[in-house]
């Protein structure tokens, strides 16, 4: 076995594919801080405009969900205020 190939695969393990997945781990963490930084400058602006930031991430939650399940979501909430007199 030559020393070139011992190193790439070093213990059963194909060490350049590691690092790679590693690498591309890595850089995905990265971006996705640059985007938690972003989304948290634009819940900023929005804050500073007036608008309530807790409604805002509601909103996003409720886009996400199918409509059949917002609907059966806001039956139960209003029966639940009813049940405890709101």
């Amino acid at each position: 076995m030559s020393e070139q190939h011992e190193d790439a695969a070093v213990g059963g393990i194909a060490a350049d594919r590691l690092r790679s997945i590693i690498e591309r781990v890595e850089r995905l963490e990265e971006e996705r801080k640059a985007l938690t930084g972003d989304i948290k400058d634009i819940f900023t602006e929005a804050k500073s405009a007036g608008f309530d930031v807790k409604v805002i991430r509601q909103i996003i939650r409720m886009r996400k969900q199918e409509p059949s399940e917002i609907e059966e979501q806001e039956t139960l909430l209003d029966i639940y205020r009813r049940a405890l007199g709101m």
